[in-house]
């Protein structure tokens, strides 16, 4: 009996010393199992942050890129609104000046005409039935003339008047008999005419040099 006892005890001294043993071995390996918990932690902790920063530059880029592409899109609306403007008022100034130049193409070919009639009544006639004639020339003419005005065709003012190249043609000179007569006009050859403010035909004059 002392001897299995003795045994006994020198089971449960053993157990003891190998539990004692096997916990200061788990003690010395703790600090080092917690310190490369920790490392993993802060190189996870890092990766996250850089990944951050990554995904952050991309998005600041991304809204650079957009904000290039917002200003070039509302440069080329503007310039795009600028020419639409230019357009409606080039229109504008179209549709006024057909209006205001109606009928001068017709006034441009009846000018002629009329001519033709100045010219039958500047030539001197005979007896009673070539008077009348010529009355009734003269009445074409006039209501020619009337109907002329009354639509913004006017004669260009010529002789007498300071020679004009932008509204009187000098097909010949002659020479000034004074100083004040210099760039004159001293005769009409063909009577001009404007319709309201632009030139249908500028009138053929001489001038004085």
């Amino acid at each position: 009996m002392a001897e299995d006892k003795a045994k006994k005890a020198a089971d449960q001294q053993k157990d003891t010393q190998q539990s004692t043993e096997s916990k200061a071995k788990s003690n010395k390996q703790q600090p080092a199992a917690d310190a490369a918990k920790s490392a993993d932690q802060s190189a996870s902790a890092g990766d996250k942050k850089s990944a951050g920063k990554d995904a952050l530059t991309k998005a600041l880029a991304q809204v650079d890129s957009l904000q290039k592409q917002l200003d070039k899109t509302s440069d080329q609306y503007l310039r795009a609104e600028a020419e639409i403007q230019n357009i409606q008022t080039r229109n504008k100034k179209d549709q006024a000046a057909l209006i205001k130049y109606d009928g001068q193409q017709l006034a441009h070919d009846i000018l002629p005409a009329l001519d033709n009639l100045e010219r039958a009544l500047s030539t001197p006639v005979e007896g009673e039935q070539a008077e009348s004639l010529k009355k009734g020339i003269e009445m074409v003419q006039k209501h020619l003339i009337d109907a002329l005005t009354s639509n913004g065709v006017t004669e260009i003012k010529a002789e007498g008047e300071k020679f004009d190249p932008n509204i009187h043609q000098a097909v010949q000179t002659v020479s000034a008999e004074s100083d004040d007569q210099k760039d004159h006009v001293t005769k009409v050859l063909q009577k001009g005419y404007r319709l309201k403010d632009r030139v249908l035909r500028p009138a053929m004059v001489m001038v004085a040099q």
